[in-house]
């Protein structure tokens, strides 16, 4: 082997590591990239217009919920309790309520509970279908001031690693 190919040889190698740092890193980063919320408007229980532009900017939660859901009714309190604790510091709160839920049914919960937060009716589903067609309650979503869906939590929170979230959200 001559001098020039020895001094060649490590060029393929080097550029392969190269490459393959260059590709793992471009998939690590697109796995990484967050959701954006889709941009969806509701119409809350009092008839109000909930736009998605009116929610820009802010951290959001969005939980689906029902009536008939009893961990969705177990851990309404905890969510009062979250929104009073950081609605002063600019967290929006939308309780959705599932189509199959009765209207009536959610007035009266809202009402008897005094929901502090805004409660929408999903009529016709296309909110729960809109956030990746959610089917279990309850389910919440944590969406950022930069419009992209910082958590998704299945069932009941873990309420203390929440409120982390909440805090390092706010603030940021």
């Amino acid at each position: 082997m001559s001098a020039v190919q020895t001094r060649r040889g490590w060029l393929k190698p080097v550029l392969a590591a190269v490459l393959l740092a260059a590709a793992g890193a471009g998939a690590y980063l697109s796995l990484n990239q967050r959701p954006v919320a889709p941009q969806v408007g509701f119409i809350s229980i009092t008839g109000e217009k909930i736009a998605p532009e009116s929610l820009k900017g802010k951290v959001v939660m969005v939980n689906f919920w029902a009536t008939s859901c009893t961990t969705c009714v177990a851990e309404m309190p905890k969510l009062v309790e979250t929104y009073n604790k950081f609605k002063g510091q600019g967290l929006e709160f939308v309780a959705v309520a599932m189509s199959y839920d009765p209207p009536n049914y959610v007035l009266n919960y809202a009402a008897t509970r005094q929901l502090p937060f805004k409660v929408a009716l999903d009529a016709d589903g296309s909110a729960a279908r809109a956030y990746g067609n959610v089917a279990m309650t309850p389910t919440t979503f944590v969406i950022g001031k930069d419009g992209t869906i910082l958590k998704r939590y299945l069932g009941e929170p873990d309420f203390a690693a929440l409120h982390k979230l909440l805090e390092e959200s706010l603030r940021g």
